[in-house]
């Protein structure tokens, strides 16, 4: 569809000319690094539309610009996806692998696709990482303390639905600046606390008012700053002190560059007291939009009583095919490719 859309506003803004040949399907295919059933998909959609027009043993031509096919063409699209540029980021994407899983998901569970998922997301996922968090990084992660939802600032809001917005959270300074936009939306109170080369300063955490600490131990964004031992364990104390809550945001930890992944904060954590999130934006692509909290024991009930009402966000099928790509192995191993990648990068 996204070539489809390409070529539609390239004729309908006048690149290509009244009676103008379009690029032949083989040649096309191969400029892009596309299949020729994918271009020949894409003009057929174009003749079904009316923007052009198909000869035998010819090709495919546009249609002249005052062809009643056209009428109301001329509206103003957004701009589409430029196939000639960004790919470069992706190029290590595990296409074939996820293509496969699809396939899998769609004879496998049928029409268990169209349900709608349970509010704290499908039980075939949060099994799938409860699984992968002990077998990759040491967590004993009970499913039902599993939450899935659509990316990091929807499980930035559902925090402070469940923490209240009455509390003031403190936010690594600097950050990434969607944890301080979604927070003000919220209407919630937030305190900026400076970093040094170990995190969050110790002065700034001893003085602070706030009642949640919300921190990217190990790799802060745009820092870089990973907090060692000490200052987790300094984290966790003044959580236990405070009586307050730690967000561990742990986005980016898939690609550590130790053979041993770092500990998470939830690991050390002796007291209940921390809500642990990742995503798989950075891990597979932003455009998936999935991601998964873990909450502390004693909340996992208030969640269920005060908001069991909300739907997922993640679609059924989206989730089937995530637990299939990762407890098939194909998770792990993309991102063991790219840990490789990234190493052969730094020497």
């Amino acid at each position: 569809m996204a070539l489809y859309g390409s070529i539609k506003e390239d004729i309908i803004n006048g690149r290509y000319k009244k009676g103008d040949r379009l690029t032949s399907k083989r040649d096309l295919a191969q400029q892009l690094g596309v299949s020729v059933v994918t271009v020949e998909h894409a003009y057929h959609l174009l003749e079904d539309d009316g923007y052009v027009v198909s000869r035998q043993r010819s090709g495919f031509y546009v249609r002249p610009a005052d062809s009643p096919d056209q009428r109301g063409a001329q509206r103003r699209l957004l701009p589409v996806v430029d196939f000639k540029s960004g790919f470069a980021q992706y190029d290590d994407f595990p296409f074939n692998s996820l293509s496969k899983v699809m396939r899998t998901v769609l004879s496998h569970y049928g029409e268990s696709i169209l349900e709608k998922p349970p509010n704290r997301g499908c039980a075939v996922l949060r099994n799938a990482l409860s699984e992968y968090l002990l077998r990759r990084r040491g967590m004993a992660v009970d499913p039902e303390r599993i939450i899935v939802g659509s990316g990091a600032e929807y499980l930035y809001m559902l925090t402070v639905l469940l923490l209240g917005k009455d509390k003031i959270y403190g936010v690594e300074d600097p950050s990434y600046e969607k944890i301080r936009l979604v927070y003000a939306a919220c209407g919630a109170k937030y305190e900026l606390l400076p970093m040094d080369s170990c995190g969050v300063c110790s002065d700034a955490l001893q003085n602070t008012k706030a009642d949640v600490l919300h921190v990217t131990p190990f790799h802060s964004f745009p820092s870089g700053i990973t907090a060692p031992a000490s200052k987790r364990f300094e984290y966790l104390t003044w959580a236990s002190r405070a009586g307050g809550i730690i967000i561990e945001d742990d986005y980016a930890s898939e690609f550590s560059s130790g053979s041993k992944p770092v500990e998470t904060v939830f690991s050390m954590d002796r007291n209940d007291c921390v809500i642990y999130m990742n995503t798989f934006s950075k891990s597979l692509a932003p455009s998936m939009r999935m991601g998964y909290m873990i909450l502390p024991e004693h909340l996992t009930q208030s969640y269920d009583s005060r908001f069991g009402f909300l739907s997922c966000t993640v679609p059924a099928f989206d989730q089937y095919v995530l637990a299939e790509f990762i407890s098939g192995g194909y998770f792990e191993r993309h991102i063991n490719r790219r840990r490789r990648r990234q190493a052969g990068r730094r020497k």
